[in-house]
Order: structure tokens, then sequence, then C-alpha cells
């Protein structure tokens, strides 16, 4: 049986790193036009407020990151096993990673490969992307510059699962689906997360949500291996 104690899974939650369009100043307005206008239908300032609140989020020059969810095996075997999964959440951005750079070093594996869905094009860009601008080092596991694509030692469950074929996106949900893994997708999905946390101010809920995608994640990736599900009593949330 594989030994997966050296991966971490995770999921990240981010939202625009303003409320509303309205509270950047002029240089900001300008600068997310700039980065709008290549995938907004209409170039005015309507079209610009309206693709900040839905889009924002998704760049790390524009967005911020709430939650972190991570979750380990501290057990794999035929006889036993065992996922544990968190969620670090803070409105404070800055102070969301050092905890998240403090759970790296508890870890301590030199050999810790990071596992996401999608996390190669979004999740561990985005988390390196910010550390930078929040002033903090990033972790040795996160550090991809310079190195070649085959000396990066992530797994990404999308990557996965396109078996070399490059042609398009598929949802972590849509694999749910396809093994039959209860999806987290059932209280809120993430087109959600920017309203949820700057209307509703439920961080709590992005937490949970964040933390049950997480194990999806790990579910997907042992259907990915040729392992059976998890079943509720193996996974402890904390």
């Amino acid at each position: 049986m594989e030994n997966f104690s050296d991966l971490l899974f995770l999921d990240i939650e981010t939202v625009p790193s303003n409320s509303a369009y309205e509270e950047l100043d002029e240089e900001w307005k300008a600068l997310w036009a700039k980065k709008a206008q290549y995938f907004v239908g209409e170039e005015s300032e309507e079209a610009y407020r309206d693709a900040y609140s839905d889009r924002a989020g998704i760049f790390s020059e524009f967005g911020k990151i709430i939650v972190v969810g991570v979750g380990l095996f501290s057990a794999f075997s035929m006889e036993k096993k065992e996922f544990r999964v968190k969620a670090i959440s803070n409105d404070n951005e800055k102070k969301l990673l050092e905890e998240f750079i403090s759970v790296i070093d508890q870890i301590s594996k030199p050999n810790l490969r990071l596992v996401a869905h999608n996390g190669k094009e979004f999740d561990f860009p985005y988390l390196s992307r910010r550390m930078l601008i929040q002033g903090l080092p990033i972790p040795n596991c996160l550090d991809n510059s310079g190195k070649k694509p085959w000396e990066i030692p992530h797994l990404d469950t999308m990557e996965m699962w396109k078996f070399g074929d490059r042609k398009n996106f598929t949802s972590l949900d849509l694999l749910a689906k396809l093994f039959d893994v209860p999806s987290s997708k059932s209280d809120i999905d993430g087109s959600m997360v920017s309203e949820v946390y700057y209307k509703e101010k439920n961080l709590e809920r992005i937490s949970q949500y964040c933390m049950e995608d997480v194990v999806v994640c790990a579910q997907v990736f042992l259907r990915l291996k040729g392992y059976s599900s998890m079943s509720p009593e193996e996974i402890i949330r904390r």
C-alpha cells in the first residue's frame, strides 16, 4: 500500500480585497480596468464595477485569502485510514498566512508534497504571491521559482484526471459526482463566497465549506489512485 504521509491536501477561499469597486482609489480602478478589459463584454464603469464583485477575488493582485483548508493522513493502511482536516481562517490575511506557514513548519517533512484541485493553476501560485505581498517568506514546498515542471512535486487532481489532455477544465464537483463522492457544494459554492463574507459576514460558514472541499479533494485523489473512498468515521474534523 502506498504511503501518503507526506501529502498535505489544501484548498483556499478568496475574496476581492475590498468589499466594493467604489472603495478603490482612482489608481486601483484604472489598474482593474486594464485587467478586466480582457473578459468584460463592455468597457464601461458599470461593467468594471460588476466584474470586480464577480471576478476580483480570483486574481491575487486584487484579492485576498480568507480561509486555507488543510488535511493530511495520520494513518493509511489496509486496517485503518485516518484523515485529519481543519480550516485556518482570519480576516487579517497576514496572520492567516503566518498560521498556515506555521502548520507547514510543524509538519516538518522535507519531502512534503501539496495536493489540490487545480492547485498548480490557482491555489499554489496564489498562496505564494500573497505571501510575497504580505512580506512573508515562502516555504520551500511552495517556492517553485526557477524550477522545471518535472522538479515540482505537487499533485493536482485535475491534472491527474486529464492524463495529459489539455483541452478543458474539469471541476472537483464533477469528479466527485463521477466517483460517487459526496460533494461539498450543498451549502454554498465558490460564486457565493464573496457575498457570504462581505454581506453575511459569516467566515465560519465559508470555513466549513472550505474544509469539506479538502475532504472531497482527498476522496477524489484516493479514487484516482485506485483506492476506495473513506468512510465518515475515518475523517476527523478539527
